[in-house]
């Protein structure tokens, strides 16, 4: 008998990461991407010597990647190479203070003492408060693909539900643990790894800190495309039919199943499981016949599920080296309340943005010619709204970027720029198709959702799942790239298993 057969819409590392475990499940699997290259967001860029991830640029929890290989009999290390990046992060205040953060508790203690005047049990306790979390997480949120509070329930006891501090938001918790602006500005903002706001998400979210101090952070020796490379590699390895250049028009349904799906050239694959890595909302939009059903609930998801941040991303190739900085820096905004509360609740860029810069030269050299460094500028702006507003000037902004950095130390920035390239929320949402050019997926808020995503198995039509930062467990390499493994465990559950 044949294979059954599986289509993914879109080589995202979710897509992939789908792709490659359903082959493993025995399904005969076709990706269609509509781009020239895999790797979605994930991506890269360079010129004049400059090499540059248009994309993530941090890594955490690996064994998310290890576990996908080994699912399919095969070894991470025989494809990349990963390396721990010590210190995580440098991080500079608008007063002239300079924090390292690192993984190294004695360090850290030593970092957090120039901003306490002493060395204190704070960090200790807040870090033991996020390992619970991570842990309890690892039952659940990390191990099954869960789509509401009822889920949830299902995997825990009451006093573990209560250990998850579900009454506080990231930013209550942080001010509980610290009482210190310097340190609640510093670990509320790891809650941007999924492009959420400190205020409005869940503490749960506060685990973030327990997965980069204590597990780490790491960087993939000649970029992290590699990561994309390596599931290529995979996806080659295993037969998955990967069709590049090849964009979908629209599903192709038969009632309410899904049977398949056409693109734009008319070409049509017929599939028993179609996955979607386009997010759920653009894909009902923009791919599904547009039935009332079909637009109801497009309508009731968009209410509960808003995109997260986007991006100004500037690739910079500057002809000197900032002796300063580190592989992974941050200039954080004087006042972060009305920062987020301008991006989430005003819909506008902050007029005092914080900046992050990531440097992979520092830990590559190959990412940059010799004395210059390769600036991957990234600053967090609202999505793309349906609602009217006024066209965000952005060679503007980019203008308040680089004078905010040479304020704070880049002296000269400006005059050393060799190579520029830019992304903004419009080509974001060009090239990918995230709603609003959402980076993140969608964005975790306590009393909207209480931080739960999108469900990764359509509510209206048979055969359809979703993958990526929409879905669960959320935005960033990690979580998207389990998001795809979660989902085909969750088709396995669902579907006839495939014939082997």
């Amino acid at each position: 008998m044949n294979k059954k057969k599986a289509l993914v819409i879109g080589a995202g590392l979710a897509g992939m990461s789908a792709a490659i475990r359903l082959s493993g499940d025995g399904y005969d699997v076709t990706v269609l991407e509509k781009n020239s290259n895999i790797g979605g967001k994930l991506n890269r860029r360079g010129g004049k010597g400059f090499t540059f991830d248009t994309g993530p640029s941090i890594l955490t929890m690996p064994w998310v990647l290890e576990q996908l290989f080994e699912s399919v009999h095969r070894r991470l290390e025989d494809y990349i190479t990963v390396e721990r990046v010590e210190p995580q992060w440098r991080t500079f205040f608008e007063d002239g203070t300079s924090l390292d953060v690192s993984s190294d508790l004695p360090t850290m203690l030593e970092e957090i003492a120039k901003v306490t005047g002493k060395p204190n049990r704070k960090l200790t306790d807040f870090l033991s408060y996020s390992q619970e979390m991570y842990e309890l997480c690892m039952k659940s949120f990390y191990k099954y693909s869960i789509q509401d509070l009822k889920d949830l329930k299902s995997h825990h006891t009451l006093s573990e539900l209560m250990a998850m501090d579900p009454l506080k938001t990231v930013a209550k918790s942080t001010h509980k643990h610290f009482d210190n602006k310097y340190l609640e500005q510093l670990f509320n903002f790891f809650v941007m790894y999924v492009g959420s706001n400190p205020y409005a998400s869940p503490a749960i979210l506060n685990q973030l800190v327990y997965v980069q101090l204590g597990l780490g952070i790491h960087y993939v020796k000649g970029g992290m495309y590699k990561i994309a490379e390596a599931m290529g590699k995979v996806m080659d390895e295993l037969r998955v039919d990967v069709k590049l250049n090849t964009p979908v028009q629209q599903l192709v349904v038969e009632g309410e199943t899904v049977v398949g799906a056409e693109t734009e050239d008319g070409e049509i694959y017929e599939a028993d499981v179609v996955v979607s890595n386009l997010e759920a909302i653009p894909a009902y939009r923009r791919l599904a016949p547009q039935s009332g059903k079909v637009k109801k609930e497009t309508k009731k998801l968009s209410k509960t599920f808003e995109p997260t941040v986007s991006g100004l991303v500037l690739l910079l190739g500057v002809g000197k080296q900032f002796d300063q900085l580190k592989h992974h820096n941050f200039f954080f905004s004087e006042d972060p309340e009305k920062e987020f509360k301008q991006i989430f609740e005003e819909n506008q860029p902050a007029d005092d943005p914080t900046i992050y810069i990531g440097i992979s030269s520092r830990s590559d050299d190959t990412q940059a010619p010799e004395g210059k460094d390769n600036l991957f500028v990234l600053t967090h702006v609202p999505p793309l709204s349906d609602k009217k507003r006024k066209p965000i000037d952005w060679d503007a902004y980019r203008q308040t970027v680089i004078e905010k950095l040479e304020r704070m130390g880049l002296k000269g920035l400006s005059d050393s720029i060799e190579f520029e390239y830019r992304f903004t929320p419009e080509d974001l949402e060009k090239l990918y198709g995230p709603n609003g050019g959402s980076i993140y997926g969608i964005a975790a808020d306590r009393s909207r959702n209480g931080g739960f995503k999108i469900p990764s198995k359509s509510q209206i039509y048979e055969h359809l799942y979703f993958v990526g930062g929409s879905t669960h467990p959320g935005g960033g390499v990690p979580m998207v790239t389990l998001s795809g493994q979660l989902t085909a465990d969750l088709i396995k559950q669902h579907e006839l298993e495939p014939v082997k």
